[in-house]
């Protein structure tokens, strides 16, 4: 009966596809965050030269999700990305209070450009479980996200080894897409509570 109902609901519902980049300096764990949510499972990387693409499908949604290399030689390339995207992931280190100014200025040099003016912006608040990290509020203001009025946007703590977060940032940007039906929205608000 449950194959069936997948059947039927995928016939009368096709999966949506939605670019995400994913963004952030070196070492704050994009590449842990993509792989843990392509495959579920932590896997050893290297830092990325370039980008990682991998496909995720979350709640009927096709997401093509875009690692890019944080490396400062790096950061002037990601631009070349952002054509057809609908959100963006920004993923920051909350241990690195150095550089956290660093970081805002890369979220609001990324939000000019014209191909992101549609996208939704999520911030992940990465390695929540180690020592001394900045919560959420903190890094909330020391990126002045309050100041951000162009563009949804939504910051959630995570951990990218253990996966706590992942989800429910990726469930905020299934509901925030632009052109995601009332109905999905809906279906994931109520699968979201079950």
């Amino acid at each position: 009966m449950g194959v069936l109902f997948s059947r039927l609901w995928f016939t009368l519902f096709p999966a949506k596809e939605y670019k995400i980049v994913v963004v952030g300096l070196d070492n704050a764990g994009k590449t842990t965050t993509l792989y843990k949510l392509h495959l579920g499972e932590v896997v050893v990387t290297q830092p990325t030269i370039g980008s990682n693409v991998e496909e995720v499908i979350y709640k009927n949604i096709r997401f093509e999700v875009w690692d890019l290399g944080g490396q400062d030689s790096l950061r002037p390339s990601w631009a070349t990305y952002y054509r057809g995207t609908h959100a963006v992931l920004l993923v920051v280190d909350s241990t690195d209070r150095a550089r956290i100014a660093l970081v805002k200025d890369e979220l609001f040099r990324l939000l000019q450009h014209d191909e992101l003016q549609q996208a939704v912006v999520l911030v992940f608040a990465n390695k929540q479980d180690l020592k001394g990290a900045m919560t959420a509020a903190e890094i909330s203001d020391a990126l002045s996200l309050h100041n951000i009025k162009n563009h949804d946007w939504h910051i959630q703590a995570c951990c990218a080894l253990t996966g706590e977060g992942l989800y429910d940032g990726l469930n905020w940007v299934a509901q925030h897409v632009s052109g995601c039906p009332p109905l999905l929205k809906a279906l994931t608000l109520c699968c979201a509570h079950s």
